[in-house]
C-alpha cells in the first residue's frame, strides 16, 4: 500500500537494508535468503500503513474498534505495500547500486536473483488482493492494487528519473491508505478520508525534500532528479514552507468530523511543524548551516502525533466540532 514508512515514511524512493554478515552453514544460507527476501519488502518503511490506516478506519466507524477487521485490513495492507517496495526495488536496482544509502539492499548486492525478487512481488501482489477482497471488501482490494500499480509504473518507472517533481505526483501512493481503510470499514469512500488523503499528499514533499537534502550527493550520482539536486537551497526550503502550510490547514478541514482531541493535536502541531520548516528557509536564506534530517524526523513524529491523536479522538467518540455546530 505504501512505502514510510526506518524512517517513518517512505517517501517514494527511500529505505535501505544492512549488510548482513556472511552466513556459515545451511541454516546460515536459508537464514540469510530469508532475511534478503524480507529486505526486498523494506519491512522499516511501511509504518505509514498503521499511522494512517488504524486512525482513518477508527474515525470511519467512530465509537467502535472493529479489531479483527483492523487486523485482517493491516495484514492485506501490508502486503499490498511488501509487493510495492519488493517491485520498486526490482526495477531501482541499477541506481540502488550507485547509492551509498541504497547499496546494501538484496538486489544491489545480488543477495537475490532478480527474476526471483520479481516472482516473489507479483505473489504478494496476488495475495494482497485476493486477503482483502476475502477479509474486507473488493473496494479495499482494487484500491490497493491501484497504489501498486501506480507506486510502480507511475512513480518509479515514469516519474522519478525524469523529473524533479517525482515525489509531488508520485507521492499520491503513500496517500492511499487512508481510503483503503476508509473503504474497508464502510464499503465506500467519504470526504474525512479524502481530506486525510490531501493531507499526506501535502505533507510527502516537505518530508521527502529534507531528506534529500541530506543525502544530495547519493540522488545525484544515481541520476535521480530530485529537487535538492536540480535546485538551490533556498529554493527547496521556500517550496517546504508551502507545502507545509498546506498540510497544516488540510487538517483544519478534518475539525468538523472529529472532536476537541484532534483539533487542539492539528493546531499543536501543526504549529510545531511548521516552525520546524520555517527555520530551515531561515537559515538557507541567511547561508548558515543546516540540519534538514531533523525536519525529517520531525515531520515523521508530527504525522505520528496527529494521527495518534485522531485515533483517540474516535475512540473517545466526544461529541464532534461539526455537531457543536449544528452542521
Amino acid at each position: 500500500m505504501v512505502e514510510k514508512l526506518g524512517h517513518g515514511f517512505d517517501a517514494p524512493g527511500t529505505g535501505g537494508s544492512a549488510a548482513a554478515p556472511a552466513p556459515s552453514g545451511s541454516v546460515g544460507r536459508i537464514r540469510q535468503t530469508v532475511l534478503a527476501y524480507i529486505g526486498l519488502t523494506k519491512p522499516k518503511v511501511i509504518e505509514l500503513l498503521l499511522v494512517a490506516t488504524i486512525p482513518v478506519m477508527l474515525l470511519a466507524d467512530r465509537g467502535h474498534v472493529d479489531l479483527p477487521l483492523i487486523l485482517s485490513t493491516l495484514f492485506g495492507g501490508w502486503l499490498g505495500a511488501a509487493a510495492a517496495n519488493t517491485l520498486n526495488m526490482v526495477a531501482d536496482a541499477d541506481i540502488d547500486k550507485k547509492m551509498k544509502r541504497t547499496e546494501q539492499r538484496p538486489l544491489a548486492r545480488q543477495a537475490v536473483p532478480t527474476r526471483h525478487a520479481l516472482i516473489f512481488g507479483l505473489v504478494l501482489t496476488a495475495a494482497s488482493f485476493a486477503w482483502l477482497a476475502w477479509r474486507a471488501n473488493v473496494l479495499s482490494a482494487v484500491l490497493v492494487l491501484v497504489t501498486i500499480a501506480f507506486y510502480l509504473f507511475v512513480y518509479t518507472m515514469l516519474l522519478k528519473r525524469r523529473t524533479s517533481q517525482n515525489v509531488v505526483w508520485g507521492g499520491a501512493a503513500g496517500c492511499m491508505p487512508t481510503l483503503v481503510g476508509w473503504s474497508a470499514a464502510t464499503g465506500h469512500i467519504g470526504w474525512p478520508a479524502v481530506v486525510l488523503f490531501l493531507v499526506i499528499f501535502f505533507w510527502t514533499p516537505p518530508h521527502t525534500w529534507a531528506l534529500a537534502m541530506r543525502y544530495r550527493e547519493d540522488y545525484k550520482a544515481a541520476g535521480v532528479p530530485m529537487l535538492p539536486v536540480v535546485a538551490p537551497e533556498t529554493t527547496v526550503a521556500r517550496q517546504m514552507v508551502w507545502y507545509t502550510w498546506a498540510t497544516v490547514i488540510t487538517t483544519l478541514a478534518v475539525v468538523p468530523a472529529a472532536g476537541a482531541v484532534y483539533a487542539v493535536a492539528a493546531l499543536a502541531c501543526g504549529g510545531w511543524f511548521l516552525f520546524a520548516v520555517h527555520r530551515l528557509y531561515s537559515r538557507t536564506k541567511a547561508g548558515q548551516e543546516i540540519k534538514p534530517l531533523k525536519v525529517f524526523l520531525q515531520s515523521n513524529n508530527y504525522l505520528a502525533v496527529l494521527f495518534l491523536a485522531l485515533s483517540v479522538d474516535s475512540i473517545l467518540n466526544t461529541p464532534t466540532i461539526g455537531h457543536l455546530l449544528g452542521w
